[in-house]
């Protein structure tokens, strides 16, 4: 689950534009695959596979459009491509 969560990230980064952001939950919703709100239990784990890209140098996690520190985010975040 935890490759899926980080390749949907990077596929949905990449559809959109160089600029764009995503929520975690537009990557827990696409590895999901019921029609419940089950996608739910996916959050914290598509937060890690976030951090997970950061550390990679794939992605950065922002909040009020500025990268903050992965592990001192609270509250909710978006992912956007690394600059």
């Amino acid at each position: 689950m935890d490759r899926r969560l980080e390749r949907a990230i990077l596929e949905l980064l990449e559809r959109r534009g160089p600029t764009a952001t995503i929520c975690p939950s537009d990557a827990a919703r696409a590895v999901y695959t019921q029609d419940d709100d089950g996608w739910r239990a996916l959050m914290e784990p598509a937060r890690r596979a976030a951090r997970r890209l950061v550390a990679a140098g794939e992605a950065e996690i922002t909040q009020a459009g500025q990268p903050v520190d992965p592990d001192r985010a609270r509250g909710p975040i978006r992912i956007r491509r690394a600059r």
